[in-house]
């Protein structure tokens, strides 16, 4: 049974990203309503880092554009969003890999992403729990963590004009949602934020899993005092076939470390694989010796949705214009969330974005682009 337009704008998916829509939309005088079936998704099983990453220049465009998002929203961030500005080191294994710290630190640097490079002694002297004899470090200090639950529940239900519902949709059309008990939804945009589970939906989405393993301590007087990520992290981060791990390790406010990471491909069995969490913890104690006396109290998996380019897919839909997309954000939706969402409101109302959203448009996929059969012909 069809219902009348209670709102302006229903975005599926209630993680960061589509909560970050739905504050953006909403500061905009948008009535939204956000239908989310509380899986928790990859917003319930990632890091919570906030990092710029310069894979390439799309992503380290959005990715520093949203960190300073996050910059105006942290005064506002309650504490159990557990924000801190503790800043990353990206770890140079030898003095051949400061290298490429010093390649880093001139990309960052391009879009202002302010850096430093450390020796291995300023290095030891600022996280004395790393091995000795590292080659050194590039510093980010505007860098950050927070927990993305709290924070996407924040967003959710202390932003005037957003109202939320548990609900399983299942199907979807321009301006139209039908939900699983029967009703139908109707709004001039609908916005489909549901990360892997999209695919579910729109199958044409060029969405491919990324399984990864995070592991986290007891609580410790404070052994890290930064984000501790290898320089070898992109390439683990962005390989498009088999398994791999990297180390990064991040300091919790509550005296715990969360350990990862590692990615795995065309496996949705959520189940602790040991051949890739046992490789991902002794890779951490490379780097990390001490970690091997403490007590790991936790071990999950969460799927990650990723293109294939590595860059989220931002805006209409080229064939349903009133269905918006927001997905594929892979390792990097609780970073991206706020540009996202400000850049996805900025093209839905006619603004022109803060920044180019030419990269992460949904017809660069063929699959999106292609014209759907006429009907009653064979597809």
């Amino acid at each position: 049974m069809s219902q009348p337009a209670e709102a302006d704008a229903l975005v599926i998916g209630g993680g960061i990203v589509g909560a970050a829509c739905a504050h953006e939309m909403a500061r905009r005088g948008l009535r939204v309503r956000v239908l989310d079936n509380a899986s928790g998704g990859a917003t319930g099983a990632g890091m919570g880092h906030l990092v710029a990453m310069d894979d390439n220049p799309a992503e380290l465009a959005l990715s520093h554009y949203s960190i300073g998002l996050w910059n105006q929203l942290r005064t506002r961030l309650p504490a159990a969003c557990a924000y801190r500005n503790c800043g990353t080191l990206w770890l140079a294994a030898d003095n051949a890999e400061m290298d490429l710290a010093r390649a880093k630190q001139a990309a960052l640097a391009e879009h202002g992403v302010a850096g430093e490079l450390l020796d291995g002694a300023a290095l030891g002297a600022l996280e004395p729990m790393l091995r000795k004899h590292l080659g050194g470090a590039l510093k980010i200090p505007g860098d950050g963590i927070l927990y993305a639950p709290a924070t996407a529940h924040w967003l959710l239900h202390e932003t005037p004009g957003v109202s939320c519902e548990r609900a399983t949709v299942r199907a979807i059309a321009a301006h139209r949602v039908e939900l699983d008990d029967g009703r139908v939804l109707r709004a001039e945009y609908v916005v489909l934020a549901n990360g892997l589970a999209a695919r579910d939906l729109l199958p044409a989405l060029p969405l491919r899993a990324k399984k990864g393993h995070l592991l986290i301590t007891d609580r410790y007087p404070r052994q890290v005092s930064h984000q501790l990520v290898e320089l070898g992290y992109a390439a683990s981060a962005h390989a498009s076939n088999g398994t791999s791990v990297a180390f990064n390790v991040q300091p919790r406010p509550t005296g715990q470390l969360l350990i990862g990471s590692s990615r795995q491909f065309d496996t949705l069995d959520p189940a602790i694989d040991a051949d890739v969490l046992a490789p991902m913890l002794q890779r951490a104690v490379a780097y990390l010796p001490g970690l091997a006396q403490l007590n790991g109290i936790r071990a999950w998996t969460g799927f990650r949705a990723a293109t294939p380019d590595g860059l989220p897919i931002l805006g209409r839909h080229p064939q349903e214009k009133g269905l918006w997309l927001a997905v594929g954000h892979e390792g990097l939706g609780v970073t991206t969330a706020p540009g996202s969402g400000r850049l996805l409101a900025s093209l839905m109302l006619g603004e022109r974005p803060d920044i180019d959203a030419f990269a992460y448009r949904p017809e660069r996929f063929a699959t999106l682009a292609a014209l759907p059969p006429a009907p009653g012909t064979a597809p």
